[in-house]
């Protein structure tokens, strides 16, 4: 049987993201060659319980160096089973067997990213998920982009610019997750970068102040007022001045600017904080887009949207308008990602994350049953 790589058909591929917001495992499935065939189906969320939750979060926040502590190793395999049961799940809503389904891409868990170290790492075991679903796993899509000089992220950009063929040009896609990131699509050009803090500080703010795992429809920051003074501030950082390429960590912004205000204004001061990096990242942009557009998470707050509407002059819309599936987009993406790998297609490029050319990336990692055959 000829490899992935040397047949000449769409592959059939589910992709998985546990993003920065880690709140669970979004599972996606999509039938595409890596290039213009692209057929999107179902998809499904696998929330994480409170205590994972918290665990994760917290070993996120405190880990300083990657390591073999037995801590890790097990948040490292509660993870991946979850992924499994976000397969088995997905697979059971498709009515598909495993040996229905070429690839899983896998995205992991980031836990810290420095590219300016050339250090990136998503944490989740390839072998034990390919293992468990017997199906062959590609991850760790960042490191190679990484140790090449470029900055890891964001790596969804292909994928948005396959989804917006038939957009106005120019547009941009907003991705509003833990961290925020735009993509600028052009005629010709792509361009991507991270703009500042997503939902991330937000659900920080409010587990903190208000004990819910996130603000629900933006309520708790439609109710305060934002303190301009503070905004300016936090505004101020180095980083929005800075050109892309570029990249963050979840935890490069903290809270401490907004410490002193009430559980309300410091919602509505952290919102429009994600709403205003977003804008002044479009002032990287090469020129102002015709069509603003809106996937993750962010998307369901509408003072989010409202606060993006305002600050950017362009109506923020939500990437459902277009058909697209906003919850999944980020999970078909590495589906998208995976079968570009095994065919050795490019997933970073120099306007999207500063490598010198265009790269391929991703490992591949087959069944324990399919070595020992291969063997």
């Amino acid at each position: 049987m000829p490899s992935l790589a040397a047949q000449n058909r769409p592959l059939r591929v589910i992709g998985l993201m546990s993003g920065t917001s880690m709140d669970g495992v979004d599972a996606a499935f999509i039938e595409t060659d890596g290039v213009g065939h692209l057929v999107l189906g179902e998809n499904a969320s696998t929330d994480f319980d409170p205590d994972f939750r918290a665990a994760l979060r917290s070993f996120v926040a405190s880990v300083p160096e990657r390591g073999a502590s037995p801590q890790e190793r097990g948040i490292e395999a509660t993870l991946t089973d979850l992924h499994v049961r976000a397969v088995e799940r997905l697979l059971s809503r498709l009515k598909m067997h495993p040996d229905q389904i070429d690839l899983i891409g896998f995205h992991g868990q980031t836990i810290w990213h420095r590219p300016q170290q050339r250090l990136t790492w998503q944490m989740g075991d390839a072998q034990r998920l390919a293992d468990a679903t017997g199906i062959t796993v590609v991850s760790d899509f960042r490191t190679a982009d990484v140790k090449a000089g470029g900055q890891g992220a964001p790596l969804v950009p292909v994928f948005h610019a396959a989804l917006a063929r038939d957009i106005e040009k120019p547009a941009v896609i907003v991705n509003i997750g833990g961290v925020g990131n735009i993509t600028w699509i052009g005629d010709d050009t792509l361009l991507a970068f991270d703009t500042g803090p997503g939902n991330g500080l937000i659900d920080d703010w409010v587990s903190k102040h208000a004990r819910q795992p996130m603000d629900e429809g933006g309520r708790i920051a439609a109710a305060g007022r934002v303190d301009d003074g503070v905004l300016q501030r936090m505004l101020a950082h180095s980083y929005f001045d800075q050109r892309p390429p570029k990249s963050l960590d979840r935890h490069d912004f903290t809270l401490e600017a907004v410490a002193h205000l009430s559980a309300e204004d410091g919602a509505a001061t952290l919102t429009a904080f994600t709403a205003a990096s977003i804008t002044a990242g479009l002032k990287h942009c090469p020129a102002k887009p015709k069509r603003l557009l809106v996937t993750g998470g962010g998307r369901h707050n509408p003072t989010m949207m409202a606060f993006i509407s305002t600050y950017a002059g362009i109506p923020a819309e939500s990437v459902d308008s277009q058909g697209w599936q906003g919850d999944a987009v980020e999970a078909q993406a590495f589906a998208y990602l995976a079968a570009r790998s095994v065919r050795g297609l490019p997933i970073t490029f120099p306007g999207t994350t500063g490598i010198p050319r265009p790269m391929t990336g991703g490992i591949v990692t087959p069944p324990s049953r399919q070595k020992a055959a291969n063997a």
